[in-house]
């Protein structure tokens, strides 16, 4: 292996569009929650691609389940049929309790596929004239053109003309979505932790009221769990903690442990609305990424679930801790297990704690991200360790000092 495969391009222009404002370090490798650049300076990630590595980096089993897969049978597309899909299907549904599942390859793919059985859904029941979604303010539901429709922030949607019938309504507004329902959408779509929106989440009743309105309704309820779901919260399902089940519910992300897998899974009429030739994909449910959420769910299986819930306790008594001890940039903490915020006073100190974060006075640097609102967000990967935890929390508490001097 040349020196060039085994630590990455130095010299290779970039030629992606410009849709990305991309960070200065060129990762190599990584081991764990830690990544390793091509200067050899190590960084602990707290943002796990977005919610997306939950297993982190280097991998041991699942980079072997991978291989393994790879070297015995790749891509045979959805016109066969292959263990690994089998068995998966069995499992998901099982353990979401749900009926059925549709495999894709991200959250925007399966919230697309969500909108389209609620739409089937009305139509088969014989008002077909019932096309138009409601959704939440703060809500992020994709980037592809029925997703974005139902994605709140105006300044995703504008540039991109007429777009789905939408109705936003603000969280906890428990009368106002009742209204909205009232018009007969086909769905409600929400997710029940904000991640883009600022790590917010929705109360237990609220979330009880929405399935209630929908019911009244005839409304489809769909939970998107790409960003909160597979096991973030330290259940497999945030809704199972708020004791309020949808009709339709997405995973993506930490479910593909870094690997492009999604799933839509339904249940009843639902459930059995897709008929051939309604919808699919070409890699959705392939073999390896079916692999790659076979290993999810048996680390989750084998005590890893269990270790999410004990570390989502720490880091949620850490950030209180540090909430306490720094009144002054941060204004609360958000978050369930490991789906974590700061929001800042100062809507601009999230981006400033970032930077402070990745360029530390002394330490190794760490990586976070921002949400909407001022939100500092963690959305550390699974495998985080004690020692890893300490060391992300003794980097917020000297960022949010060298915020503090800064205050007026």
């Amino acid at each position: 292996m040349s020196d060039a495969t085994a630590t990455g391009p130095t010299e290779v222009p970039d030629r992606t569009m410009g849709t990305y404002v991309r960070a200065e370090p060129l990762f190599v490798r990584g081991a764990g929650a830690w990544l390793v650049d091509d200067a050899g300076e190590r960084y602990l990630d707290l943002i796990s691609g977005i919610g997306a590595s939950s297993l982190g980096h280097g991998h041991a089993r699942l980079g072997a389940r991978i291989a393994e897969q790879a070297a015995a049978l790749g891509h045979v597309s959805n016109l066969y049929r292959h263990a690994p899909g089998e068995e998966l299907s069995r499992r998901l549904t099982e353990r979401c309790r749900m009926d059925a599942v549709f495999f894709s390859n991200s959250g925007s793919e399966a919230n697309e596929t969500a909108l389209k059985i609620a739409r089937k859904v009305q139509v088969l029941r014989g008002q077909p004239e019932r096309q138009s979604f409601v959704a939440l303010t703060g809500g992020f539901h994709g980037r592809t053109t029925g997703a974005l429709a139902v994605t709140a922030k105006e300044s995703y949607r504008e540039p991109f003309g007429a777009l789905l019938d939408a109705t936003f309504v603000d969280p906890e507004n428990t009368a106002g979505l009742c209204a909205a329902l009232g018009a007969e959408p086909a769905a409600l779509i929400l997710e029940p932790i904000q991640g883009e929106g600022g790590v917010r989440e929705l109360s237990t009743g609220f979330l009880q009221a929405a399935r209630a309105a929908c019911d009244a309704t005839g409304t489809v309820l769909i939970h998107d769990e790409v960003q909160c779901g597979s096991g973030r919260t330290g259940h497999f399902l945030a809704g199972d903690v708020y004791r309020a089940r949808p009709d339709v519910v997405t995973l993506a992300k930490a479910a593909g442990a870094g690997v492009p897998f999604a799933a839509t899974l339904a249940r009843g009429e639902a459930a059995d609305a897709l008929v051939p030739g309604d919808h699919g994909s070409t890699y959705g449910g392939g073999t390896l990424a079916c692999q790659a959420a076979l290993t999810v769910l048996d680390e989750l299986d084998t005590g890893l679930q269990e270790r999410v819930v004990d570390l989502g306790d720490a880091l949620e008594v850490g950030l209180d801790a540090l909430a306490s001890a720094h009144p002054g940039p941060v204004l609360q903490r958000r978050g369930r297990g490991l789906i974590q915020g700061l929001a800042m006073r100062r809507h601009d100190d999230a981006a400033r704690a970032v930077h402070a974060l990745a360029h530390p006075a002394a330490g190794p640097p760490v990586l976070a991200c921002t949400a909407s609102g001022g939100v500092l967000r963690l959305l550390p990967p699974y495998v985080l360790t004690d020692e890893d935890l300490a060391v992300a929390l003794s980097q917020l508490d000297a960022a949010l000092v060298s915020l503090n001097r800064d205050q007026p």
